[in-house]
């Protein structure tokens, strides 16, 4: 299985970084997994939300194939348990040959161009972390995901 994990800007702290390198390095025993780091739009803090959003969404919508899944990480989407996560991929992995794609927006959200693409929208939690938090948050679930689905000891009960 092959998945695709865009976002927008790089992750600044230390900390998050030495942690996303370690789920990403772990992530690589379970699936094809691919990061592309999309630059900041510049002098974006002088455009409204809706410009800076269409400007990201067009740079999203360069990176995708017409052959994906597209899932978007976002606030409004399924909310799964760990279980439910794994379920969800396993599925994806039984019943399509399709790349699927993780995608964070910016700090506004999505275009909606980007939300007319895509499959499905998926919501981490309830609260509200950085985009640099969420990206380590979502590589430490897809690696349980993908442990739980081949009944590995990380994930306890």
């Amino acid at each position: 299985m092959k998945i695709k994990f865009i976002v927008i800007g790089k992750t600044n702290s230390d900390f998050l970084i030495s942690g996303e390198k370690e789920f990403t390095n772990r992530l690589k025993h379970y699936c094809k997994f691919e990061e592309i780091i999309i630059s900041e739009v510049k002098n974006g803090g002088k455009l409204t939300k809706e410009e800076l959003k269409n400007k990201e969404g067009k740079l999203i919508l360069n990176k995708l194939n017409s052959n994906e899944e597209i899932i978007l990480l976002d606030n409004n989407g399924e909310s799964y348990s760990s279980k439910g996560l794994a379920k969800f991929i396993h599925q994806k992995m039984l019943t399509s040959t399709k790349p699927i794609v993780f995608i964070v927006g910016g700090a506004y959200g999505f275009s909606k161009e980007v939300y007319s693409k895509a499959n499905s929208q998926l919501s981490l939690s309830k609260m509200t972390f950085s985009h640099q938090m969420v990206r380590i948050i979502f590589k430490e679930q897809l690696y349980r995901a993908f442990t739980i689905i081949r009944g590995e000891k990380y994930h306890h009960e």
